[in-house]
């Protein structure tokens, strides 16, 4: 698959920079496996009473740098405060990311491998998972080399809920444009930007870590795509708006 190599990084410094970040801003560090001389690492914050579990993931693929770094500026900025208990997850393919390419040092799409789990990343990731308990919300941190515009994906446990998602929408749009079409990664659109596509696990050959979460870990869960052509500002931009709005959203 071709890939548009904008803005590379190195991920041992970003992971160095999310330790030292996260222990000021009172998180658990988890090592869940090695790749490559980089840590795997997942990050949780407790916060005292009730409140909503939100998770969020970023850097499944290794040439898409914003959502890390997206990531990174609102663990820095303090977005992850007491008005939930956290669980981030900020670097899911060092590999990939040292070598600037999609896939794993052996060639695998992440991705796809949440149904088989034939990956080391994947495992661990898993095994985590599978400790936690389950997420008010879920929230997938993504770019697309061929998109033009913003676009999310949706799921939900019911009916879908037109407002949420179209808010969403309306945080990106101030940002950029929305991805045009009836149809975007090769799957029809439910309304402009926003596509919500079947959830059932058991009609899928390959699960995408989405797909793995609303299965068995959250009844909402958000996708986020933008643009890899246009700028990093604007791409990490659009990921932190309509991150925050969906925070806003869960906890208000």
């Amino acid at each position: 698959m071709p890939t548009v190599k904008t803005c590379p990084l190195d991920p041992a410094d970003l992971v160095q920079r999310f330790r030292d970040t996260a222990a000021k801003s009172g998180f658990r560090e988890e090592v869940l496996s090695e790749q490559h001389g980089v840590p795997l690492l997942a990050f949780t914050k407790r916060t005292p009473g009730v409140r909503p579990r939100i998770y969020v993931s970023t850097g499944v693929h290794g040439d898409e740098p914003a959502p890390p770094q997206a990531l990174l500026n609102m663990l820095q900025a303090g977005v992850f405060d007491d008005r939930a208990t956290w669980f981030l997850v900020p670097m899911l393919n060092p590999a990939g990311f040292a070598a600037d390419q999609r896939e794993n040092a052996s060639g695998v799409d992440l991705n796809r491998d949440y149904l088989s789990l034939a990956t080391p990343e994947v495992r661990a990731h898993v095994r985590w998972l599978r400790r936690q308990p389950r997420f008010d919300l879920a929230l997938c941190l993504h770019e697309d080399f061929e998109a033009e515009g913003f676009y999310l994906y949706e799921l939900r446990t019911g009916e879908p809920q037109p407002a949420p998602a179209q808010g969403l929408r309306a945080a990106a749009a101030k940002i950029m444009s929305i991805q045009p079409g009836e149809e975007i990664d090769g799957r029809p659109i439910d309304e402009p930007g926003i596509i919500r596509p079947e959830g059932d696990p058991q009609l899928r050959d390959q699960w995408p870590e989405a797909i793995y979460l609303f299965a068995h870990h959250t009844d909402l869960c958000y996708t986020f795509e933008s643009p890899t052509p246009l700028s990093l500002e604007d791409r990490i931009s659009v990921l932190r708006a309509t991150v925050e709005l969906a925070i806003a959203q869960t906890t208000s």
